[in-house]
């Protein structure tokens, strides 16, 4: 079981986009998880198993509890009952409090389809008459990491401390940020790559008065009860 659980379309879509966020949460104590819903294997390099050995590699640097893969087609991800059925199933099964899901607009159609089918589920994972073979869970928190699309986020996370590790994590991923010829117009090198997420995580961190931030959607309005201790500055 963990605590908090990040739904993915591909290995290594997570580490680029709330892989700090997991970091932070685990160094807090929390158990952290990620379910990537494909193996990549219509991408320009690698292979499925490649692209698995290197998904449990960076699981290593991101210290989770828990990886998984669901071996749904990439490229052709569809929001079928018997995807929703299987996916709402794991969630039971992992019974995560915060469920991380990809922004609803993409340029991959398989991003937003996977936070359509993750929220389906995860609605789906609380009805008690569901299966009956497993308990019910419905998450308590959906969060949609915004990190590619062009909206204004409903907060930032300081992931100041965990950036360097979070690229670590992501060049696991040798097949698709190693040196290689093939699909080399495709793919910058390795510290384009790092400039690149560098640049994008400097301007959310500027956002909240931090060296580096990760951005997150949530649909519904947010609480406060303290006004007083409130973070970020307004001057």
């Amino acid at each position: 079981m963990v605590d908090v659980l990040a739904i993915a379309a591909h290995p290594d879509d997570v580490e680029q986009t709330c892989g700090g966020t997991l970091m932070r949460m685990q160094e807090m104590g929390y158990r952290t998880g990620v379910l990537d819903l494909t193996a990549g294997e219509m991408g320009s390099r690698g292979s499925p198993e490649i692209r698995l050995r290197e998904a449990d590699a960076a699981g290593k640097q991101m210290r989770l509890a828990y990886r998984g893969n669901m071996h749904f087609p990439d490229a052709r991800l569809e929001n079928t009952l018997t995807a929703r059925m299987t996916l709402a199933l794991e969630i039971r099964l992992r019974k995560p409090r915060v469920v991380i899901l990809p922004y609803w607009e993409a340029r991959h159609p398989d991003h937003y389809r996977a936070g359509e089918m993750g929220f389906e589920a995860c609605f789906l994972a609380g009805l008690k008459k569901l299966d009956a073979h497993s308990d019910a869970h419905r998450p308590f928190k959906v969060l949609y990491s915004s990190l590619y699309a062009n909206v204004t986020p409903s907060f930032v996370v300081d992931i100041t401390a965990y950036f360097e590790r979070r690229m670590a994590a992501l060049l696991c991923y040798e097949s698709q940020y190693g040196e290689s010829t093939e699909a080399s117009s495709l793919f910058p090198q390795a510290q384009e790559i790092h400039e690149r997420h560098a640049a994008i995580a400097r301007f959310y961190g500027n956002l909240i008065g931090a060296k580096y931030g990760e951005p997150f959607v949530v649909k519904e309005t947010m609480r406060v009860d303290d006004v007083v201790s409130m973070g970020v500055r307004s001057f």
